[in-house]
């Protein structure tokens, strides 16, 4: 995507506190910059939606749930895109907490679509296959096989 230059003063502990998260995550000062801006205003235009940090990358969330966007969409999207059954699925869940997940969706629908897309790609099959030590031990023995 192409970029513009912006002149923008900074408050000295704001600069070290981006400063801190480029040493961290081994990136430039720019990229930084540009991806807590980007998620500042998300989070403005969908309130209840923060970002977080896991294996992948950083990740929309619900707020105070654990639960990615992605997987809320993907059970609304299982349940033929029902609200009532998506509800009843997260029983626990508000109705402002599901709304939100599903406003930030229609904004940043590519966004979502993309990470559902990759979540399914990787079935069991997949995954033994690419990592076969990832596959559970078999609780049952054979006989030349040593006790641990």
């Amino acid at each position: 995507m192409p970029t513009r230059a912006r002149g923008l003063r900074l408050p000295e502990d704001l600069q070290e506190e981006i400063e801190r998260e480029m040493r961290l995550r081994g990136t430039t000062f720019s990229e930084v910059a540009s991806s807590l801006l980007r998620e500042a205003v998300r989070m403005r235009r969908v309130p209840g939606i923060v970002f977080m940090d896991g294996p992948v990358g950083r990740r929309a969330s619900i707020a105070g749930t654990g639960l990615d966007v992605w997987e809320v969409i993907a059970t609304f999207k299982g349940v033929g895109e029902d609200r009532g059954r998506l509800e009843a699925s997260y029983g626990w869940l508000s109705g402002r907490q599901l709304s939100a997940a599903l406003a930030y969706y229609g904004l940043y629908p590519e966004e979502i679509d993309a990470r559902i897309e990759e979540e399914e790609y990787w079935t069991p099959e997949k995954l033994y296959a690419e990592f076969p030590y990832l596959r559970p031990r078999s609780s049952v023995r054979s006989s030349d096989e040593p006790e641990a």
